[in-house]
């Protein structure tokens, strides 16, 4: 299984602490230090599948030329009308996703194009699925532009998330479904979409990053 390269700080430390302590306790005979070492394998063991970074279809094929992907795995919690107070300035659909603590949290650009602006602001920690969460919390803004398309997307922090890792960069070009960074941990990403788009999820509908098709362009089949 691959796991992001931001992980294996997470996952190395628990597994190491493990290992020593049941080397620990085979060479003292100590019974509570091979007892110790098991929560530690274990905390080794979730921050494996945390940040598991798995092969999408869009990893290996191109998603259709109007297609925009969910940029995470999750469930929708917003679908169509935006939040009061949450779009960018303009007119906008919103899907917004929730990242639980157990979805891969490794996320995807939803449309393919330029990164023309990339914003960070700093923020709360509020439950991501609150929705003043997408208003108040730490979070990173990203647009992406193909030609006279744009789409908008957001990273956004939770209550246990406290750092956002963003890999592209003002004048990168990315892909459909092109992985772009990631939330450690749990936390919420929104998309902001023309209102000529047709939306094609609901909400409390679960998605998967780089393969749920969320809206789509018109034109487009």
């Amino acid at each position: 299984m691959r796991i992001d390269r931001a992980g294996w700080p997470f996952l190395a430390v628990p597994l190491g602490l493990s290992a020593a302590l049941s080397a620990m306790g085979r060479a003292t005979g100590r019974r509570w230090a091979r007892l110790a070492a098991w929560p530690f394998l274990a905390l080794s063991g979730y921050m494996a599948l945390f940040f598991r970074d798995p092969q999408r279809r869009c990893d290996e094929a191109a998603p259709a030329d109007g297609d925009v992907v969910s940029p995470a795995d999750g469930v929708v919690m917003v679908a169509g009308e935006p939040q009061p107070g949450v779009a960018p300035d303009g007119d906008w659909q919103q899907v917004s996703v929730f990242l639980s603590v157990v979805d891969v949290h490794v996320n995807r650009a939803p449309y393919r194009g330029e990164i023309t602006s990339s914003t960070y602001t700093p923020g709360s920690f509020l439950a991501a699925y609150r929705a003043e969460s997408a208003h108040r919390n730490e979070r990173s803004e990203l647009w992406v532009r193909d030609g006279d398309r744009t789409v908008v997307f957001r990273q956004i922090v939770g209550v246990l998330a406290r750092r956002i890792v963003t890999r592209v960069v003002p004048g990168d070009r990315v892909t459909t479904g092109q992985r772009i960074g990631l939330m450690k941990f749990g936390s919420r990403m929104d998309v902001f979409v023309p209102p000529e788009c047709t939306v094609l999820v609901s909400k409390g509908q679960r998605v998967r990053g780089g393969e749920t098709v969320i809206a789509r362009w018109p034109g487009s089949s």
